[in-house]
């Protein structure tokens, strides 16, 4: 079992609103436990963006609870109607991430009033703006996200497995059932490291010289996870045309295998050069060799596409794989090219923070 900076967040948020509020006299402190549970956020960009929603939030909840209550009663239907206006207006607001804690103030406030009802609502109001605020203090102060360390090694993961299993294809040494199984854990995991990406992408310095170098770094990634879905991609139609893999001439076979050979070693090289484990410039001598594999393979595949041992249709279906190779090779040009251009120029500023893997 692996405890994530989110979940030691969640629990120290938790933790500072039970002592915030029974250092402040409140008799069930764990309404404010509650509103700093669904008040952690996974990044400190989006703590800071959604404070101000979550404030107006309770707001309206806690207004809309009073009034109804006041007018209706505290009936299980009115409850019930509170929490559907509550719902229908954050949705029309475009506010749905923080409809949880909105519909969770409103419940807590409603609950079992009494006589003093407008107290009672006060009362339970204060203690989940301590909750919402415990969870922003801890968010801001305790475990940033290291966003950068943990998209880099979510990347190469990926890369790993899709780079894996395009060479036991290749290599004709494939279990197609667990390759079944394995593409869904792919496909997971690059919807996982865009989620990252995009909590990265929201990150904010909030000075200049650091921003800037930040955003060369947004660019950087968004290149490395475009190079990734490629190598999926063609992971995909080689795994679709396995049969005409199979039967291809030993030319063009051996060709495939060496072209997508170079290919993978040059994917992975950049991504270590990019950790400082191999030197800038370095890979150079892969765009002479990468660049004549393409013209290769388009040649061999022009001199067999009228080869009696595949037909047409065969040939139709596998001249995408091509295409795709061509894409990935020109992908990986392009990243290899910005990752020397970051190296290059204002070296002052481009600190690369990768470190050893960590709990995520």
């Amino acid at each position: 079992m692996r405890l994530g900076a989110r979940i030691f967040k969640t629990g120290v948020a938790v933790t500072f609103a039970l002592y915030a509020a029974m250092w402040l006299g409140f008799e069930t402190p764990v309404y404010g436990a509650l509103a700093a549970f669904f008040a952690v956020q996974p990044s400190v960009h989006k703590s800071l963006v959604l404070i101000w929603d979550q404030v107006q939030a309770n707001i309206i909840s806690a207004f809309l609870a009073i009034v109804f209550v006041l007018a209706f009663g505290h009936q299980p239907f009115v409850v019930g109607a509170v929490v559907l206006l509550i719902i229908a207006i954050h949705i029309k607001l475009k506010k749905e991430s923080i409809i949880p804690l909105a519909v969770v103030t409103a419940i807590i406030i409603m609950g079992s009033p009494t006589n003093d009802f407008v107290n009672f609502a006060a009362n339970r109001f204060v203690l989940i703006m301590i909750g919402v605020f415990s969870a922003f203090i801890v968010n801001m102060i305790f475990l940033p996200p290291k966003h950068e360390n943990i998209l880099y090694h979510k990347v190469t993961d990926a890369n790993d497995q899709i780079i894996q299993w395009i060479r036991l294809i290749l290599h004709h040494e494939v279990d197609y059932q667990t390759l079944k199984q394995d593409m869904k854990k792919i496909r997971d995991s690059v919807l996982k490291l865009e989620n990252v990406f995009n909590l990265y992408k929201e990150e904010r310095n909030y000075f200049r010289k650091s921003e800037y170098s930040r955003m060369r770094k947004v660019v950087l990634f968004r290149q490395m996870i475009s190079s990734t879905k490629k190598a999926k991609d063609i992971l995909k139609s080689l795994s679709k045309n396995d049969n005409v893999v199979n039967q291809l001439p030993d030319e063009m076979d051996q060709l495939l295998q060496l072209q997508l050979d170079y290919l993978t070693n040059y994917h992975e090289r950049i991504l270590l050069k990019y950790a400082g484990k191999v030197k800038p410039q370095s890979t150079e001598d892969f765009y002479d060799e990468v660049n004549e594999g393409k013209h290769q393979l388009i040649n061999v595949f022009m001199t067999y596409h009228n080869d009696d041992q595949i037909t047409t249709d065969d040939w139709v279906h596998f001249l995408p794989v091509i295409g795709l190779i061509i894409e990935y090779s020109e992908e990986l040009e392009h990243l290899d090219r910005l990752v020397d251009g970051f190296f290059t120029y204002h070296t002052e500023d481009n600190e690369v923070k990768i470190r050893e893997r960590e709990m995520f």
